[in-house]
């Protein structure tokens, strides 16, 4: 790693890497439980405030698994209690430790082209404020395609949204390839009149 970067090495790669996982998932369980991490923020009229209170959904709410056969011989246990976000803390812990830092190697490579030594100096010592984040960037962008694929669910009232902005033909249309899929479905009489 000295070519990319001399003051990293593999052994706070390698440390960093476990070091985030086992950090990620305490502070993933820690953080589960209270409303205030797990709901969005709203504003109540009746109160005139911001409340942060919900029921929390299936992801912040403790599931029981069952341990693969090597662990329930080492763990002497059957099944485990966690969050389902402690398991996708997994994937992102591992990908911040693992992948995050090539967004630096990648900024030092870009400054050592041009021969800076930071982008900039508003941090005495320690660069510019870019020298601080070259790393979240990659890690932003990795967050926001990993909760969309794999976290948020279907939402109807964005569907709906964009249903009213389409076409009245291609709004009928969908109506119909609805009505046709709910008919054969049981769920609507085929009686019923468009």
């Amino acid at each position: 790693m000295y070519e990319l970067s001399p003051k990293k090495t593999w052994e706070g790669f390698i440390g960093g890497f476990f070091s985030t996982v086992v950090f990620g998932f305490i502070a993933a369980y820690v953080l589960s439980k209270y409303q205030y991490f797990v709901c969005p923020v709203e504003y109540r009229s009746d109160v005139n405030s911001f409340v942060t209170e919900c029921e929390p959904s299936e992801l912040f709410q403790l599931q029981s698994y069952s341990l693969p056969p090597f662990l329930k011989a080492v763990l002497r246990r059957e099944t485990v209690s966690l969050y389902p976000f402690q398991i996708h803390s997994i994937a992102l812990s591992t990908f911040a430790s693992l992948i995050g830092p090539f967004g630096g190697f990648f900024a030092s490579g870009f400054k050592r082209a041009f021969k800076i030594k930071d982008f900039a100096n508003t941090i005495p010592g320690h660069g510019g404020i870019m020298d601080r984040f070259d790393c979240q960037y990659l890690m932003a962008t990795f967050v926001h395609v990993y909760i969309t694929s794999f976290i948020r669910g279907p939402n109807p009232s964005k569907l709906l949204q964009q249903l009213l902005v389409l076409q009245p033909e291609q709004q009928l249309n969908i109506y119909k390839t609805l009505k046709t899929h709910l008919i054969e479905k049981g769920i609507l009489q085929p009686s019923l009149k468009v």
